[in-house]
């Protein structure tokens, strides 16, 4: 098959590796996985860098493993490119019955419908959540799916899987209808887990406890736009750039952080909020 330029150039260069390059033609679509997995996660880091060109260099990696596969598929006779655009196509048409009403006929395009654009100040949002929540009744229709959670990798990272699954049962209005429930319910399990540290609680009790806490967390942060990942992730940049400075400010002030006492370095923490986000100018 002739595939689209540019991919077809990457398809090429996978199989000419495979022919010429010892490691490339011994390896396997599982042999290739961890790889796969670290520059997806790379390509995951590089979106949240402001310089594009990081997300171009991470994206190449990504399709070269992408044409790996195919050429690996193309091998064992199991699918080729074709394939795997095809198979994305119908889904696709499956899951936008809208811009896609006409069934397709083989080797035919689907009739395109449109969405149309009016509407007044603020109808936009609306018809994307109408349009999310669509999204995810219709991925019923998918074989051997019998519930609306069906599809998630078990393999998610756990606060990816907490969004999605919330946002799969949104797909049928088991939702709050602001941000107010999630709070609410935020503020609840946080009394729950008081209450159990009082009764002496088993370890496990807790830990049911604090994984309903991060449940409800990662609730309101979805009712509210926000991707708990990013914020999770510069809280974690936050946390470690004031805990250094916490450490430069106490070896210069001669203090021994193993033995400096809670007051102490608790001091030296409000110093470094004080200081700013990097933490480069010590408050006099």
């Amino acid at each position: 098959m002739q595939e689209p330029k540019a991919l077809g150039r990457v398809v090429e260069l996978v199989r000419d590796l495979r022919r010429r390059c010892p490691w490339d033609a011994a390896q396997t679509p599982a042999s290739l996985r961890p790889y796969l997995v670290e520059e997806a996660l790379e390509l995951d880091a590089a979106l949240g860098h402001p310089d594009p060109s990081h997300v171009r260099d991470e994206l190449g990696d990504v399709l070269l493993h992408l044409a790996f596969q195919i050429v690996l598929g193309e091998e064992s006779g199991a699918f080729g490119a074709e394939d795997v655009v095809k198979a994305i196509e119908e889904k696709m048409w499956r899951r936008h019955p809208l811009l896609f009403p006409a069934p397709a006929a083989e080797g035919q395009k689907r009739q395109e419908g449109q969405v149309g654009e009016e509407g007044e100040k603020g109808e936009k949002p609306k018809r994307v959540a109408a349009a999310a929540r669509s999204w995810e009744r219709l991925k019923l229709r998918d074989p051997g799916r019998t519930s609306l959670l069906d599809g998630l990798p078990p393999n998610l990272p756990e606060l990816i899987a907490a969004y999605r699954l919330q946002e799969r049962a949104a797909g049928v209005g088991f939702d709050w209808p602001d941000a107010q429930g999630p709070l609410e319910k935020v503020r609840e399990e946080t009394t729950e887990i008081a209450a159990e540290m009082t009764q002496g609680a088993s370890a496990a009790r807790i830990e049911a406890e604090i994984g309903d806490l991060f449940f409800a967390a990662v609730n309101l942060a979805r009712k509210l736009g926000c991707d708990p990942r990013a914020a999770l992730d510069r809280a974690n940049q936050r946390f470690k750039e004031r805990f250094r400075t916490v450490e430069r400010l106490a070896a210069e002030r001669g203090i021994d952080m193993a033995t400096a006492g809670l007051d102490v370095l608790d001091g030296l923490w409000n110093d470094a909020k004080r200081a700013g986000p990097g933490g480069g100018g010590a408050p006099a």
